[in-house]
């Protein structure tokens, strides 16, 4: 499934901030193992429940369809949909990881010997694998429930948790919660596909139901 590219994505009260990666009421706590739980934006209500149509992509998730934003659109009707899902911390780490191992080519902080990244510096840096690690899990809905983002502004996605308040406790490898809203839309190609699959099966059940009375 080809993924177009965002521009940006929000993060709570936080700045926007440029995407590197391609993407273009129930309250829920979760304890993990930061210093203070994190406690996500309450569970919009309404909506309608989405259906996977790739039950391997992002374990854990659910994704609303919170209804129409603009129909009868040339490329599609657009909606409003809500996700909740979980940011890996094996994948947080690894892009941490990264992200010092380059800015180290080019750090040059006075007091500090060239290469060295100072501790002031460290937050940061967590801050952005954080962010590109969200990004990647935005990115993973898409396919996992047969949808396409939108081009420019509209395809602005916001995450609703203050990211900033959770990287003051975060310890690296923690898996973080968070739930997000964005515009899009169906992928109609891969929901007929998904359809198509799903009538397949069904079909498939009844014959084995045939067999099994015949027997």
């Amino acid at each position: 499934m080809k993924i177009a590219s965002i521009a940006t994505i929000l993060f709570g009260s936080a700045a926007a901030f440029t995407a590197t990666t391609p993407f273009h009421h129930k309250t829920s706590t979760v304890s993990n193992t930061f210093l203070k739980a994190v406690e996500l934006t309450p569970e919009p209500e309404g909506g309608e429940e989405l259906t996977k149509v790739s039950e391997t992509s992002l374990p854990g998730s659910r994704m609303k369809n919170m209804g129409l934003v603009e129909e009868d659109n040339p490329d599609g009707d657009i909606y409003n949909f809500w996700l909740t899902a979980v940011a890996k911390g094996d994948e947080i780490k690894k892009l941490r990881i990264k992200t010092e191992k380059e800015a180290s080519k080019k750090a040059n902080f006075p007091g500090f010997r060239k290469g060295q990244i100072p501790p002031y510096a460290q937050p940061k840096m967590t801050m952005f694998a954080i962010q590109e690690a969200v990004i990647k899990t935005c990115e993973a809905s898409l396919e996992a429930y047969g949808l396409q983002s939108l081009q420019g502004s509209q395809g602005e996605v916001k995450v609703n948790e203050d990211m900033q308040e959770v990287c003051k406790g975060y310890k690296l490898g923690n898996d973080i919660p968070f739930t997000a809203t964005y515009k899009g839309k169906f992928d109609e190609a891969v929901q007929a596909a998904s359809e198509e699959g799903h009538d397949t099966a069904a079909m498939e059940d009844v014959v084995v139901d045939v067999e099994a009375v015949a027997e």
